[in-house]
């Protein structure tokens, strides 16, 4: 043992070589076999966690009309996806700046922010500043809860590392941007764009990106609506990390930071008179085109509609004035659509008067329609079944069918009249007459085509009689078909629909069939307009021709009470219907008031509206519908006797004739108490009897006659020849 005295502990420098040489490189292999273990259990724990199903946002389904204007949203988060082409570099440098200065630096977590960080906190004994990343911040918000634990932040560097490697940095700073909170119920940059500055993100400037950069750490708090003065200051320390960072230089910072905070908030629109239509948007969208309401609120689609925003805000508030509502109590409810003539798209649609979103739709709600039902169901097809022409005359009498007995609502009749009249005065005697010669059944085969297939089978129906009643909705599309030719359209509320990567997956496509021929269509609509002009619908005003019905049923719980009254009508361009009365009607609950308050009310929306007050235009191959012939009583005929050299005794008959020079004047002479018609003028108001026997001169009298009917009006006074 003495020989190694004075080597210094050889046995401890032997050790330690030993531990070199074997130890250290299997602690470091160790550590890198763990690593890549740790590593590998991250990727693997990262496809557990992130769900990338979790990454497709909500975003706001937009309504704009044909001109591609905004009229509303649905959503569940007011959030409108941008492509990072359309965000502007500045405005992703305000966000970097602020958010992750070493965004492009880092692979989804930032050691030197943690440390940082960390540090930091331990100096000033409290959490003062963060240490994550925009990647983080996505990973979070997307993919876990608010709470606060080690395990939390862990699951957070998983998915954070994960998504940068699934990733670019590009398409994570896009999905961030498209994600965060700005605030006032606004998610994404697009939406915060357009709602504080009503400029699309493309358009912002550098003070405005730094704005919304300032947002996200406290939305309200940094709000430029609620505290301006710490969204102003909010809004420069952006800036100034802008410059710190070298994307600004000083003047330009300086420059920056002087700017006045300038917003220029868009309201959000007042969704209360669309809600009928926003709810049939819904409807149609399920019904035709498989989405639903889930899915329209979350998947970012662009549905163009045929709504006509002036009108319905015009509709709405007519609907909120009580004095074109007569009722016993406030509660008079309504229903209003209006459709466009052409290709069927509703302009204008009031389910209630204090309609609230999915509620009772009206338009939708079956009403006993009352006399609206006259040109549908008995003259529109007694015209195409060539059993009546306009002009023909019907009977107007008190009669019994079976235990049925209709009778006019003035309970007078004047035996004989045309359909023209009966129409224009909504007579019901001559309707249900009609429609008993012609027969229930054929009646009904045309309400069938016009998708208003009824049970009922009685006389009633002529009078609107039914056992469920018809829908505003199909009142409007069923006169449609006298506007067009006899063609009857579907409707729709959905012209177009795109998804959000702007592809169209949708559109509206004309419907149409056969009701009528265009002759009687032609013939009805003049008819429909001498009711608006003339008749049962002249309460109201309107510049241009409208042709129209009214309708009025009484209640089944009060004598002499109304139930429901109605208009429906059409110009050239529009068609559409007014329904009013109560849900339920009782004793103490009824209209009263009749079919004059929604005419005047359709009149009123169509002429604040300016809609075209244009002339109805006769279609090619149909005849014209002249204007009635109406007869004159004739007072007094004169009468002389004279001498002719070629005539020898000649009478001479002379009388006021009527204004309408298409009057034919029969003449008649008596003799012995015998008639005889002895000459016809049209138009005339003299006639001349020749080589009369002066020894026995008979005595004259004008009976008028009315060639559209081939009827005959009252004879006048009988009158003898004498010279004078």
């Amino acid at each position: 043992m003495t020989k190694y005295k004075g080597i210094p502990n050889l046995k401890k420098l032997l050790s330690d070589h030993l531990f070199s040489v074997l130890v250290v490189p299997f602690v470091i292999i160790s550590s890198l076999i763990i690593g890549l273990i740790g590593y590998m259990l991250i990727i693997y724990a990262g496809n557990y966690v992130i769900d990338e199903k979790k990454l497709v946002m909500n975003s706001a389904t937009t309504l704009v009309d044909e001109n591609g204007e905004f009229i509303t949203k649905l959503f569940v988060e007011n959030r409108e996806l941008v492509k990072m082409d359309d965000i502007p570099e500045h405005v992703q440098q305000a966000f970097i700046a602020v958010e992750d200065h070493r965004f492009y630096e880092h692979r989804g977590i930032d050691l030197k922010a943690i440390t940082r960080a960390i540090y930091r906190d331990i100096i000033a004994r409290s959490k003062v500043e963060g240490g994550s990343t925009i990647t983080q911040q996505l990973a979070k918000n997307i993919f876990l809860t608010n709470e606060k634990s080690w395990l939390r932040k862990t699951k957070e560097a998983v998915i954070a590392i994960n998504l940068e490697k699934r990733y670019t940095k590009e398409e994570i700073l896009e999905m961030y941007l498209n994600q965060i909170y700005f605030g006032h119920g606004v998610y994404g940059i697009e939406a915060a764009s357009n709602f504080y500055f009503n400029e699309t993100v493309s358009n912002l400037s550098v003070e405005q990106g730094a704005m919304l950069a300032a947002l996200p750490k406290a939305p309200n708090g940094y709000s430029p609506i609620n505290n301006p003065t710490e969204a102003k200051n909010r809004r420069n320390v952006v800036i100034n990390l802008l410059h710190e960072h070298g994307y600004l230089n000083a003047d330009e910072a300086v420059t920056l930071q002087r700017k006045p905070l300038v917003v220029d908030v868009k309201e959000p629109v007042e969704l209360e008179p669309y809600l009928t239509y926003i709810d049939m948007v819904y409807e149609e969208a399920e019904e035709k085109y498989g989405l639903s309401s889930e899915e329209l609120i979350r998947g970012g689609y662009e549905i163009t509609v045929p709504l006509n925003k002036q009108l319905q805000q015009i509709a709405y508030k007519h609907f909120q004035n009580n004095d074109y509502f007569p009722g016993t109590t406030d509660d008079v409810e309504g229903a209003f659509i209006l459709m466009d003539s052409k290709d069927g798209g509703l302009l204008a649609t009031i389910g209630g008067r204090n309609y609230v979103s999915r509620g009772l739709n009206r338009v939708n709600v079956k009403r006993q329609p009352g006399s609206t039902f006259k040109p549908l169901v008995v003259y529109g097809p007694a015209i195409e079944e060539e059993k009546f022409l306009p002009y023909s005359t019907l009977k107007d009498e008190l009669l019994t069918y079976g235990s049925y007995e209709p009778r006019n609502h003035h309970n007078q009749y004047v035996g004989n009249v045309t359909m023209y009249d009966a129409l224009k005065d909504s007579l019901n005697a001559p309707a249900v007459w009609t429609l008993n010669e012609m027969g229930v059944e054929t009646g009904k085969s045309y309400l069938e085509k016009m998708d208003l297939s009824i049970k009922d089978d009685g006389l009633s129906i002529a009078l609107g009689g039914l056992e469920e009643g018809v829908t505003p909705l199909q009142l409007t599309k069923a006169y449609r078909s006298f506007n067009h030719s006899g063609m009857l359209m579907e409707s729709y509320v959905i012209k177009q629909i795109k998804n959000k990567n702007g592809e169209t997956i949708g559109e509206a496509k004309k419907v149409q069939k056969q009701v009528f021929s265009a002759q009687t269509a032609w013939y009805m609509t003049r008819m429909l307009i001498a009711a608006v002009e003339e008749g049962s619908g002249r309460a109201g005003s309107w510049n241009g021709e409208l042709a129209g019905k009214t309708g009025t049923t009484n209640s089944p719980v009060k004598e002499g009470a109304i139930r429901d009254t109605w208009f429906v009508g059409y110009t050239p361009e529009v068609v559409g219907s007014i329904w009013m009365g109560y849900d339920r009607t009782t004793e103490e609950q009824y209209l009263t008031g009749g079919s004059s308050y929604p005419t005047r009310l359709f009149k009123d929306i169509l002429r604040e509206a300016k809609l075209d007050n244009t002339q109805f235009k006769m279609p090619q191959g149909v005849k014209d519908l002249e204007e009635p012939i109406r007869l004159v009583s004739i007072e007094e005929v004169d009468s002389k006797l004279s001498f002719h050299p070629f005539h020898f005794f000649t009478v001479t008959l002379n009388w006021e004739k009527g204004q309408d020079e298409r009057i034919h004047y029969h003449i008649y002479s008596v003799l012995d108490g015998e008639h005889t018609k002895v000459g016809e003028v049209i138009g005339e108001n003299t006639f001349e009897i020749h080589h009369v026997n002066v020894f026995n001169v008979p005595s004259y009298y004008i009976v008028p006659f009315n060639p559209q009917t081939e009827e005959q009006g009252e004879p006048s006074n009988e009158v003898t020849p004498t010279f004078r």
